[in-house]
């Protein structure tokens, strides 16, 4: 296969530039930064997921699986939805380079107006209307929604009324979406990392105070209530900032040098929207099942979801790299480290896949069987994990390639600069929204035909063959892109690690099932997978295992020169 792009994208991809005349290139990132940041996403990245856990417990332990939970659940789906479109997704992809730009621009015109504020000034008010405009929306339709989404549902009326609670969480999302990318732009991560702490945090004091009184809406009032904490936390640094810069003129934005291509952003917001659309489809076929699926579904997915978060981390601190290469047309450099990504997503995803089918069980009855959570309950989502768990590898190997995918269309630009807007880059930005509608339609149809036998089983295979169906369209269309992976090289990583887990499931399995405490099992199980993963990964050559193995037992091991230094003498 040719390493070299279509020719039709070489203009887009923008060339290097040198230093302003009379100015100075803007300072990089100090030394040992992007460490600095991996360590304080990944710490507080945990515990906002801790805390998540640790709500999804008390939901379970609360109110068990039955029609109040599946009717809470229909209406988590819009802050579920809203979360990953406005703040993590689309907010990201366009406002970042957008307040990185206007930051290069601030530097080359110290004696200017702010482009930062004038940035600002510009796009929020927009925003906030578009948001509130949205949640008056989602309000007042509410009784269409639920009834689109789930018809089947048991407790309608329920449902509607935590949807309009719920609803209220989308100008705070999108808020802190905005704020998040001014400050990841400004390289402080500590705030936006820091935001599903907040949230978590409110939801938990709300559920522990109000769920003997309210019952479940005591969640959905704890959703709104941390959705404003969760924009808090943002705010005052960013207001900070904002306050520090110069004065903003009054002129058109294209009079500080910067250029907003909106309509850029609509394919970022139509895959994520049809990315969402798998729990639209779980959800839909689910009312249809006995009261308790849909909640037996979510704990599932939540459950399994934990194996991604690793491999999530390391692409969003290693995405800056590949974009910087990107911007700057070194496409060899971005093929590269895409492929250590993958590499590297695919093995620790991989390792989290293999723990949870061979512990399912136990970890399900250790973490949620207690209170109104029993066995039944149990065993029921314990099967979905190990059903979900086959869809998991996807799952992460689409999140590290739709970051470089959608950093090659261009969101705002110098305004002396061509757009370089060319119809086939136009069609290739829809490449991914395409491989996200096919992959829907596998879910769909593997869910009807296999969900009037298997039940939620069924609905899990869909996820996991329609989520794979993705991802193998997308690995096509990063090469149609013009980042050139060699495939071969990719997918034998890829099955040599794929046989590690095999292999490592098939060892953790009995060894699991050898203790009946769910702590011990778990722990038993969960060990024999780590070694049985790490000694087969280096024993099939895996570049991600056998690097890592190695350098631990040099590490463990004696020094040669110690050894030799205490020998003794005569």
């Amino acid at each position: 296969m040719t390493t070299e792009p279509p020719a039709s994208l070489a203009p887009a991809l923008p060339a290097p530039r040198s230093a302003p005349a009379g100015g100075s290139v803007p300072a990089g990132p100090r030394h040992g930064f992007v460490a600095k940041a991996f360590g304080v996403t990944a710490v507080l990245t945990a515990a906002g997921s801790a805390l998540g856990l640790l709500r999804d417990l008390l939901l379970a332990t609360f109110f068990g699986a039955d029609q109040g939970t599946d009717a809470f659940l229909v209406a988590w789906t819009v802050p579920e939805t809203a979360a990953p479109l406005l703040i993590e997704d689309c907010m990201a992809f366009l406002m970042v380079p957008a307040f990185s730009l206007a930051l290069v621009l601030r530097e080359e015109r110290p004696d200017g107006p702010d482009p930062v504020r004038q940035l600002a000034r510009a796009t929020l008010p927009r925003l906030l209307l578009v948001l509130c405009a949205v949640t008056l929306g989602v309000a007042l339709g509410a009784p269409w929604f639920v009834g689109l989404l789930a018809p089947g549902l048991a407790d309608p009326d329920l449902a509607v009324a935590c949807t309009r609670i719920t609803a209220l969480t989308i100008v705070p999302f999108g808020l802190a979406g905005y704020l998040g990318a001014a400050l990841r732009a400004h390289h402080s991560f500590t705030a936006p990392a820091g935001i599903y702490v907040a949230y978590n945090l409110t939801i938990l004091v709300a559920l522990l105070t109000g769920h003997d009184r309210l019952g479940v809406k005591a969640a959905a009032i704890g959703v709104a209530a941390g959705s404003l904490l969760l924009a808090a936390v943002v705010a005052v640094p960013t207001g900070r900032l904002l306050r520090r810069g110069r004065a903003a003129s009054r002129s058109p934005l294209a009079g500080q040098g910067l250029v907003l291509i909106p309509l850029a952003v609509l394919p970022v917001v139509a895959f994520t929207l049809t990315r969402q659309a798998q729990v639209f489809i779980e959800r839909y076929l689910g009312s249809a099942l006995p009261p308790g699926s849909i909640s037996h579904l979510n704990y599932a997915a939540k459950v399994s979801q934990l194996a991604m978060t690793v491999a999530i981390l390391l692409v969003t601190v290693t995405f800056p790299l590949v974009a910087r290469a990107l911007a700057a047309g070194d496409l060899d450099a971005a093929r590269d480290r895409v492929e250590k990504d993958l590499g590297q997503g695919a093995a620790l995803v991989l390792l989290g896949t293999a723990f949870l089918l061979a512990c399912a069980p136990s970890v399900v009855a250790l973490l949620f069987q207690r209170g109104a959570f029993g066995p039944q309950d149990t065993a029921a989502t314990a099967a979905v994990i190990r059903v979900y768990s086959f869809g998991l590898p996807a799952q992460a190997l689409i999140g590290v390639m739709i970051r470089p995918y959608f950093s090659l269309r261009p969101v705002v630009r110098r305004a002396g600069d061509p757009d370089g807007d060319d119809g086939g880059r136009r069609l290739l930005d829809w490449y991914p929204v395409a491989a996200m509608a096919v992959g829907l339609g596998v879910t769909a149809a593997v869910g009807l035909l296999a969900t009037p036998r298997f039940g939620a089983l069924g609905l899990a295979a869909g996820n996991a063959a329609g989520i794979t169906t993705t991802a193998a369209l997308l690995l096509r269309g990063l090469v149609l892109r013009g980042i050139a992976l060699r495939l071969r090289k990719v997918l034998g990583g890829h099955a040599r690690l794929l046989a590690a887990a095999a292999g490592a499931v098939a060892l953790g399995t009995p060894a699991a099932g050898l203790p009946a405490d769910p702590l011990l099992s778990t722990l038993l199980g969960g060990a024999t997978v780590a070694l049985a993963f790490a000694a087969l990964g280096t024993g099939l050559g895996a570049r991600e295992v056998r690097g890592p193995v190695l350098a631990a037992v040099r590490a463990l091991g004696p020094s040669p020169v110690a050894d030799e230094g205490n020998l003794p003498h005569g």
